[in-house]
């Protein structure tokens, strides 16, 4: 039987990317002259986006921003992100030999982020895995994004897999929502960036380690195989 894709999302669950989004909102919000966010807080949103981001450290403020200013600062922060993507991010413990022995196993891989296409690959290509999937899909490479299900459906198709034969890698709700839209099983990764805990969520399994990712790939294959 051929074996499930396993679609990744990215930020907070194949890599701790939050040091160089958070450095790089401090240095917007710095040049704007506004006090930069506790990261503590702003971690929550960290797979949220850009946008995100930047909409909530101008509402602490108490600060208007018009959706044209809100793009411009958008664009000036992908264009610093982009210099320090990889400055301090890495991939979480095990992830990359989570990665090898998956692929080994037979299984095809794949990355559903809502990064955009090419900074995604820009990323895991500085980290180094970028080879190990057969599809990085972003949040411009299709007209739709997570947590709609033709996001992850889309990302399993290019990858070459069957798209209601997958399972997906998350860390928070939006992963979990896309993954339900998509009528497919989520395993849940509780050192992610999740603002709910991710227990509360609801995933088919959560695990604290890559190194229990197989036995939980292992564990769902077997039961929707009945």
């Amino acid at each position: 039987m051929t074996k499930p894709t396993i679609v990744f999302d990215l930020d907070g669950t194949l890599a701790h990317t939050a040091p160089d989004i958070l450095g790089t909102l401090d240095h917007i919000l710095a040049r704007e002259g506004l006090p930069t966010l506790p990261h503590t807080e702003a971690i929550g949103l960290a797979g949220a986006g850009a946008r995100a981001l930047l909409k909530r450290a101008f509402t602490v403020s108490n600060m208007p921003l018009p959706e044209t200013r809100l793009e411009t600062l958008f664009e000036d922060y992908l264009a610093h992100y982009e210099t320090r993507i990889a400055e301090r991010s890495h991939l979480f413990p095990g992830a990359e030999m989570a990665l090898k022995t998956l692929s080994a196993d037979g299984h095809d891989l794949a990355v559903c982020t809502n990064k955009t296409e090419r900074l995604a690959i820009l990323l895991l290509e500085k980290l180094g895995v970028a080879d190990y999937f057969k599809a990085i899909c972003g949040r411009d490479s299709f007209a739709y994004q997570k947590p709609d299900a033709r996001h992850l459906t889309s990302t399993i198709q290019k990858a070459g897999g069957l798209p209601h034969h997958a399972i997906m890698i998350g860390d928070t709700r939006t992963d979990i929502d896309t993954a339900r839209n998509a009528k497919l099983p989520v395993i849940g990764v509780r050192f992610g960036y999740s603002d709910t805990p991710i227990d509360t969520l609801a995933p088919d399994l959560l695990i604290d380690h890559f190194n229990e990712l197989h036995a939980a790939i292992r564990t769902i294959s077997l039961s929707t195989a009945r």
